[in-house]
């Protein structure tokens, strides 16, 4: 994502998760809005495959469930629609494109 865009309104209100390697350097990030609206998941490279992402998105879903939090949604980059899936996300409408990439929104509701 450009880094223009990363920072916006929502930053201040939103509950954040990052991960760390042994060394306290952040490898891994995602955020929650008030709404139920998860995103900014981001995994460095190097960190892929490594159970990252699923501790991220563990961590975010917990947090959520501790708010009362009922439905949440994201967009999720279309190449990553399976990893949401085995959190019980389940696409919705068509596949767009965002920041140059394409995305699906995909929504999870208990």
């Amino acid at each position: 994502m450009p880094a223009e865009i990363e920072l916006d309104e929502h930053d201040a209100s939103s509950r954040h998760v990052l991960a760390r390697d042994n060394d306290g350097n952040p490898v891994g990030t995602g955020r929650l809005l008030p709404d139920g609206h998860i995103g900014r998941m981001a995994v460095l490279a190097d960190w892929r495959g490594k159970g990252v992402g699923r501790a991220l998105l563990e961590r975010l879903l917990e947090e959520s469930a501790g708010l009362g939090m009922r439905r949440l949604a994201l967009h999720a980059q279309t190449q990553a629609t399976g990893f949401y899936r085995r959190f019980g996300f389940v696409e919705e409408g068509p596949e767009f494109m965002e920041a140059g990439i394409p995305h699906r929104t995909m929504v999870r509701s208990p």
